[in-house]
């Protein structure tokens, strides 16, 4: 009983067949989209020759994530939610098509590649938050967390099979049949939106955070936050982990320096972090269960920097690829805790822009950590920025940690 406890916890796919419909479509959804991924990165690159045209990419991926994010915040808190979710994910497979016919039509433009590449962002951002509130509206609250990490976990099984599925199709049928399999994913998805049961706003009751007027406007996401201890501390948690550790921009240096710069191995680490992350989902119905998720949290980022910190340090592969696995699992624990906790929390009348707000952090944190840690990479060395970084990420943790004392002693009601 003590190891079937410990396994994921799969009661909200055998217990919600909305959930499980919603799974089902998310997890097709993200395949294909890690497949585009793949297929766009290739076919700039085989137009331009050019890396300032390949990081144009995270551009036109980003900006439209980061402003149309809390724009799809303040809309899920205002209409129908399942609505708007299919809105933007029939957004998306047109975008999809869009991809795919350009493709076909043997167009050589850039520009019209990312304007299409920018379309399909823009519409998962205005999406997001709304879709980061369903499992709390189709779940019973004490499946929350369990949901969270069948989400997660199908997430980074879509890290490892997308691109080697990527590889292959492009190899065999080229770019348009790449596109075509993301738009097929895509259409899965939104059938499963459809069927999913209408997901109004809770308006019949007053849900405002306490502290907050009981008139005047409603508060933007970001002054929810900043008003709730709670909320603020989990996401200055995951703002320290990814903005101070985040390690992807020095890969290739460290992979230069200690292994030969060879590329099998680059790809290693990337697996190794996604690794971590699914075995820590498969056995994470112990995390789902406990109360303190947000002492689970503090020390799941804690661990998460110290493991880069000894990244940094490793000198056999083995080393290092046993250091980034585990950061891959604390990363995965730290993930599924913050969302229960911030989800169960969050009253459901502001949940959307709340939920907008750990998008774009989601989005900014990791893309800012990659930069901080390239540009201290260059001005030093890659294993000094991961060391450095891992330590500074795991102190401002503990920091968080003793400066919010309602986030270290919380801990979820029964029942939820």
């Amino acid at each position: 009983m003590a190891l079937r406890e410990g396994l994921i916890d799969v009661r909200p796919l055998r217990g919600s067949r909305p959930f499980r419909d919603l799974w089902v479509g998310s997890s097709l959804a993200s395949i294909g989209r890690q497949i585009a991924v793949v297929a766009v990165l290739q076919q700039v690159w085989e137009l331009t020759r050019s890396p300032l045209w390949t990081g144009a990419i995270g551009l036109a991926t980003g900006v439209p994530m980061l402003v149309l994010g809390l724009v799809g915040g303040s809309l899920a808190d205002a209409v129908d939610r399942r609505s708007l979710v299919r809105a933007a994910t029939g957004g998306q497979a047109l975008a999809a098509l869009g991809l795919m016919a350009q493709a076909a039509a043997g167009a050589r433009s850039v520009p019209l590649l990312l304007a299409l590449v920018a379309a399909e962002s823009g519409c998962a951002a205005l999406g997001a938050p709304a879709r980061r509130t369903f499992p709390v509206r189709l779940l019973p609250s004490d499946q929350v967390a369990a949901g969270l990490v069948l989400q997660s976990v199908a997430f980074q099984a879509s890290l490892l099979i997308g691109p080697a599925v990527a590889g292959l199709v492009l190899a065999r049928w080229g770019h348009p049949a790449a596109y075509a399999v993301q738009a097929l994913a895509t259409a899965a998805s939104l059938v499963a939106v459809i069927r999913l049961p209408a997901v109004p706003v809770r308006r019949g009751e007053d849900q405002r955070p306490a502290g907050e007027e009981r008139r005047g406007p409603l508060p933007g996401g970001w002054r929810i936050v900043l008003r709730h201890p709670l909320l603020w501390g989990s996401f200055g948690v995951d703002l320290a982990a990814t903005v101070l550790a985040m390690p992807v921009a020095t890969f290739p240096m460290v992979n230069e320096l200690r292994f030969g710069g060879d590329p099998r191995t680059l790809g290693l680490f990337l697996s190794a972090i996604a690794v971590g992350g699914l075995g820590a989902g498969l056995f994470s119905g112990t995390v789902t269960r406990l109360r303190r998720r947000a002492a689970v949290q503090l020390v799941a980022a804690a661990a998460w920097g110290l493991a880069l910190a000894g990244f940094g340090l490793a000198g056999p592969l083995w080393l290092a690829l046993s250091c980034l696995a585990a950061a891959g699992a604390a990363d995965t624990v730290a993930v599924i805790t913050r969302g229960a906790l911030i989800q169960v929390e969050t009253p459901d009348r502001f949940r959307g822009r709340v939920s907008s707000v750990e998008h774009v952090i989601g989005v900014a944190g990791p893309e800012i950590g990659n930069f901080r840690g390239g540009l201290l990479a260059s001005a030093t060395s890659a294993p000094l920025a991961l060391l450095a970084g891992g330590l500074a990420a795991a102190a401002a943790v503990v920091s968080v940690g003793l400066l919010n004392p309602a986030l270290r002693r919380h801990r979820t009601q029964v029942g939820q």
